[in-house]
């Protein structure tokens, strides 16, 4: 007979493992506090000091934001964003799950020690997870960005074994829940290039223009567009550049078409407007380039920065998008991005008067909430062949689709629909429209109602009801038309490479 064999000195059990690796943990430390870092007792305490309280990410973020390209600031956004949910898991379930004390600071030298020791239990290491989280964050929206950021996440990842306050695995056990939060968000809310963009045929009857030469951008000055367009000035040398003051971008708009092969628009969406209509007016290919706050059109057609835009007029590269129309009365006019009526109109009077002194952005969160606080009665509209009191009529050119939990964006500019969404007007507005926006589009709900068409029509609006259409708002009453223009206007855009 085979004598007897102890199987726990083959396979030990779980306590004997977890001492193993306990004392693995330990020496790791050790080694790593009685190593010589060449410059590190300048550099890694500050950058592990500066990293308390997110206070490092939130700089770099703005840093991001600074950079005035879109790719950059959903970088910062997406960074921020798994950062938040990185240390809201550690505060509520990492260091209330394990009680590890921290290391004693016995074989760290006294220079690299913190002035000011943590309080809080070891495992994980919140700081590592916040890194780790903004760093990927940033990467899985913009690459190279995430390149950047990158050795400044795993410096303050290390210096925290570096001061002692963190062993090795308490590190590497934050940089992997703040990895895995970043993955999370990215469920939650899919990055740009998740979300892919219906293959549109080129429109050959748009031009290549190698210099820019026919090409003629009219610039409204108020939207902050001077680096824009000397950048695209530089890539395009013989295209003109008007750049004016907002009041006179109508009337260089209509000059510009006179005399073009390519009329160009700088501004906002309210700007692009105006260069639309005059565009299909003189049945003119359209060139975009974004310098305003929001800039939806351009951003949905693919267009982020002056060299995309060079690029697609230098190569010809351009596509038929459609255009919605409304008509109430005398009054007409286009929208590329959306038409509404109810509470939006009032958002955008009070964001246009603010917007001067504040900014746009903090324009618009004024606006939201004084119009949410007010007290005021909702729109009385026939709509679907009865009379509905409404808060809220969103009238989107092609269908906005949602990104997980986040607001949603068009990918196709040529699906011939009319996004139509209805806040019904019961109860106060704010709740109403928060429940909207939760229930998201193409659901129904006692709140919110979607459906996509063709044309709409709109009997019984009250008179001097206001419109917003692409950040403008005029004035309506009686009965009102919105239809889809299909595929009416040629605009540039840079189109996938192929082989």
């Amino acid at each position: 007979m085979s004598p007897d064999v102890d199987l726990t000195v083959l396979k030990p059990g779980r306590g004997a493992l977890r001492e193993r690796l306990l004392a693995l943990d330990s020496r790791l430390f050790e080694f790593a506090a009685e190593r010589n870092w060449p410059g590190a007792e300048r550099v890694l305490p500050r950058l592990s000091r500066s990293a308390n309280h997110g206070v490092l990410w939130f700089a770099t973020a703005a840093a991001l934001a600074a950079s005035r390209t879109p790719r950059a600031r959903r970088a910062a956004t997406r960074g921020l964003a798994s950062l938040g949910l990185a240390s809201l898991t550690i505060n509520t379930l990492g260091k209330r799950s394990v009680r590890r004390p921290r290391p004693v600071l016995d074989p760290v030298p006294l220079v690299r020690q913190l002035k000011r020791q943590p309080i809080t239990t070891s495992f994980p290491s919140g700081h590592a997870a916040s890194a780790a989280a903004f760093a990927t964050g940033v990467a899985l929206e913009s690459p190279r960005w995430g390149a950047v950021v990158a050795p400044v996440a795993f410096s303050v990842a290390m210096s925290r074994v570096y001061t002692g306050v963190h062993f090795p695995s308490d590190v590497l056990a934050g940089a992997a829940l703040g990895v895995g939060a970043a993955f999370a968000v990215r469920g939650l809310v899919p990055t740009r290039a998740q979300v892919s963009t219906p293959a549109r045929p080129r429109d050959h009857d748009a031009p290549a223009l190698p210099e820019g030469e026919g090409l003629v951008v009219v610039a409204n000055q108020a939207s902050g567009t001077a680096d824009r367009v000397r950048v695209l000035s530089e890539a395009l040398p013989a295209a003109e550049v008007v750049e004016c003051p907002p009041q006179d971008v109508a009337a260089e708009l209509e000059k510009a078409a006179a005399r073009a092969r390519v009329l160009g628009v700088c501004g906002g969406d309210g700007t692009v407007n105006a260069a639309a209509a005059v565009a299909l007016r003189y049945d003119l290919p359209l060139a975009v380039l974004p310098g305003g706050t929001l800039n939806h059109f351009a951003y949905d057609l693919g267009v982020e920065d002056e060299r995309a835009l060079a690029r697609a007029v230098r190569q010809g590269e351009a596509v038929r998008v459609d255009a919605g129309r409304f008509v109430a009365g005398e009054r007409e006019g286009i929208f590329l991005n959306t038409l509404s009526l109810g509470v939006y109109p009032e958002l955008v009077r009070v964001r246009e008067r603010w917007a001067p002194r504040i900014g746009g952005w903090p324009a618009g969160v004024l606006g939201a909430l004084r119009v949410l606080r007010a007290d005021r009665h909702p729109l009385e509209v026939r709509f679907g062949g009865a009379e509905r009191p409404l808060w809220l009529l969103f009238v989107g050119n092609g269908v906005y689709r949602r990104m997980g939990l986040a607001p949603g964006r068009r990918t196709d500019l040529a699906d011939g629909l009319l996004d139509v969404r209805v806040v019904h007007g019961s109860g106060k507005p704010a709740l109403r429209l928060l429940a909207a926006a939760a229930a998201g589009p193409l659901t129904r709900s006692p709140a919110h109602a979607a459906v996509q068409v063709g044309r709409l029509r709109l009997t019984g609006v009250t008179p001097g009801t206001p419109l917003a259409y692409d950040g403008e708002v005029t004035e309506v009453d009686g009965d009102v038309l919105v239809e889809k223009l299909p595929e009416a206007l040629t605009v540039y855009r840079p189109l996938p490479s192929t082989p």
